[in-house]
This record gives C-alpha cells, sequence and structure tokens, in this order.
C-alpha cells in the first residue's frame, strides 16, 4: 500500500520561508504600495520598502503559528491564533519601522504630523488587509488540503479494489488447475482400466503437457498464440484417447495471436466441449476453435458436435462459471460468453472481449 500519495507538507523554515510564500508576498505588498505611492512624500521606493517589510512580518507571523506551538489549548483553534497573530503584528511592526527609520537627533514620528498621518495609514492599512489575507491564505490551505485527502484516498480505495480483483483472480486461477487436471487424470485412468495399449503413450503425452501447462497456471495473463498451442496439444491427446470419435480444426487470425488473454480461457472452452459434449456421445464429434479480430474487439467460438447443452443446476459448470468470472475481473466487464444449442446437436460456445495487445 502507498501511504504516502500526497507529498509531505514541508516544515520549520521551509514552510516558513516557502518561496510560493516569499513570491506571493512580495507581489502583494509591491501591488499595495503602489497606487499610495502617488501621493507619498518620502518617495515611491521608500513606501514599497515598508509595505514589502510590513509584509514579510505579516508572512512570519503566520508561519510561525502555524508551527508554534505544537499543542494549543482546545478552546484556541490554531487559525484563530494565526490571525489574532498577524493582526498584533502589524501595528507593532510599522511602529518599529518608524522608529528605526526616524534619523538621529531628529523629533519621534509622533511629533511629525505627515510621518504620523503614514504611520497611521499603513497600521490602519495592516489591520484591514493582513488578517483578511491571512484568512484567504488558510481557507485555500483548507481547500487544498481537502483536495489532496480525496485524491489519496481515491488512489488508496483505487489500490485496494485492484488488490482485492488480483487476489480474486488468483483464487480462480486456482480453482481452474485441480478442475482440469483431474478431469484429465480421470480420462487416462479410463484408459489404464480398459487395458488399451495407448495409456502408456496417452500419459507420456499428458506428463509432456503438463509440464507446459501447469506454469501458466498461474501467470496473470497470457496469449491467444499460447492458448491456441495448449489448445492443439490438448486436443492431440484427447484424439490419441478416442481416435475414431474425436475430430478438431484449428483456425486463427494471425493479428490475434498476440492477444492478451487469462491462462486456460480457450482450454476450458475446449475441455468443456470434450468433457460434456463428445464423451458422452456414442459417435463422438467434432470440435473447431475459431478466433478472428472484428472491430477492435476478439471474438473466439468453440463449436462441438457432441450431444448437446447440459445445463448444470446453477446455469453453467464450474469450469465455465470459472472462466466467466475470471473474464469479468480482467476486462472490467466488458467480456461476454455465451453458449448456444446446435441443431441437430452440438454447443457452440462465443466469447468476446476487447482487443489488447499483450506487452512484449
Amino acid at each position: 500500500m502507498h501511504a504516502s500519495i500526497v507529498p509531505a507538507k514541508p516544515r520549520g523554515l521551509a514552510l516558513l520561508l516557502g518561496w510560493r510564500r516569499v513570491r506571493f508576498t512580495l507581489c502583494a505588498s509591491i501591488l499595495i504600495g503602489l497606487p499610495l505611492g502617488l501621493g507619498w512624500k518620502s518617495g515611491l521606493m521608500s513606501l514599497l520598502i515598508r509595505t514589502v517589510t510590513l509584509g514579510l512580518v505579516a508572512m512570519l507571523a503566520f508561519g510561525l503559528f502555524e508551527q508554534w506551538p505544537k499543542r494549543l489549548p482546545a478552546w484556541l483553534a490554531r487559525w484563530v491564533l494565526q490571525v489574532l497573530g498577524v493582526a498584533v503584528a502589524m501595528p507593532l511592526a510599522t511602529y518599529a519601522i518608524y522608529v528605526l527609520s526616524t534619523d538621529a537627533g531628529a523629533p519621534p514620528f509622533w511629533q511629525d504630523e505627515d510621518r504620523l498621518g503614514g504611520f497611521a495609514m499603513l497600521s490602519v492599512l495592516g489591520e484591514l488587509l493582513a488578517p483578511w489575507m491571512a484568512l484567504a491564505a488558510l481557507v485555500r490551505q483548507k481547500d487544498a488540503l481537502a483536495r489532496h485527502q480525496a485524491l489519496a484516498f481515491d488512489l488508496e480505495r483505487s489500490e485496494l479494489e485492484r488488490n482485492a480483483l488480483d487476489s480474486r483472480l488468483r483464487l480462480l486461477q486456482a480453482q481452474v488447475a485441480p478442475h482440469f487436471l483431474f478431469n484429465t487424470l480421470a480420462n487416462v485412468r479410463e484408459l489404464v482400466d480398459s487395458g488399451s495399449p495407448q495409456a502408456s503413450t496417452v500419459l507420456d503425452s499428458l506428463i509432456a503437457y503438463l509440464r507446459a501447462a501447469v506454469p501458466r497456471l498461474h501467470e496473470p495473463a497470457t496469449t491467444l498464440g499460447q492458448e491456441l498451442q495448449l489448445v492443439r496439444a490438448y486436443l492431440e491427446l484427447m484424439h490419441m484417447r478416442m481416435p475414431d470419435r474425436l475430430q478438431f480444426m484449428l483456425q486463427a487470425d494471425e493479428t490475434a495471436l498476440d492477444l492478451r488473454c487469462p491462462p486456460m480461457t480457450l482450454l476450458t472452452l475446449v475441455e468443456n466441449a470434450v468433457r460434456h459434449g463428445i464423451d458422452p456421445s456414442e459417435e463422438g464429434g467434432r470440435i473447431e476453435v475459431r478466433v478472428r479480430m472484428q472491430d477492435g474487439r476478439c471474438r473466439a467460438d468453440v463449436v462441438d458436435t457432441g450431444v448437446g447443452l447440459q445445463r448444470a443446476g446453477n446455469g453453467l459448470g464450474t469450469g465455465l462459471s470459472t472462466l466467466r468470472e475470471r473474464l469479468q475481473l480482467t476486462f472490467g466487464g466488458d467480456a461476454h460468453l455465451r453458449l448456444t444449442a446446435l441443431e441437430p446437436h452440438g454447443v457452440c460456445a462465443e466469447l468476446d472481449f476487447p482487443a489488447q495487445r499483450s506487452p512484449a
């Protein structure tokens, strides 16, 4: 889980003297001082120095009480302390500016009518503007924090949902392995019980096939090209078991071979056709697998001429039900699996999903 999706808020001097704050303070102080400087007797530059100094003092007071003290009594909100700190700092800073700018031997500024007027104007202006600007900065901070937290929560929820889907998909794939393996071993057992001379050859083919197939059961995705290789190996294996009762044909567009799909997708459909279509039929039948591209989607059909559609009590067998759920998890609901009965007998399994290229 990514615990720090939103960057950590700076602390200490990095927060107190952050460039964005300094830049905003300088711009605001200059913009406030420019119109006032038209009638300022000591000159525009003198006024701008005073307004910029007051702005920086307000910024420092705002940042100081933003971090200090670390703990406040329950009855005092930090934003109140920040606004009060800025409000108190304005007249004190203005007083210090006028005291320090008084020439040696000159009378105090309050005895000079022009300087006293300037002091009063800057003090009142500071009291009127600085606290409101502090409040505006606090509101902006709260909005930004709310947006960051909402983003963090959304990303965290997406991460949890993705992990849950991955876990569910791994569980479903783990269910495919024993289901397929037990069905295949049952076929071999039938040959052994019947004393078929092909039992040893089929068992050797099964071992070679499982060595290639089982490692792919736990992969998150495979390609249709790899799927068709497994399907061909499986059908050849089944053809060795019942050479007179099973024929098959595989056909696929070249452009569809590198498309992404969950492991054992086609194999589950083919194995279901053999198990529930061809095996129960006395005459056997034919299985045809067709894969093609159409309008940016992949269409795969597994057609058998077996005994026909045999629905379980819940509508689908275990293998097909698991496959349908795996497809929904992989393609986010944009995949469709349909079973259609054929006349006079047989089943067509139609699979339709987005054409997504597997990464090289």
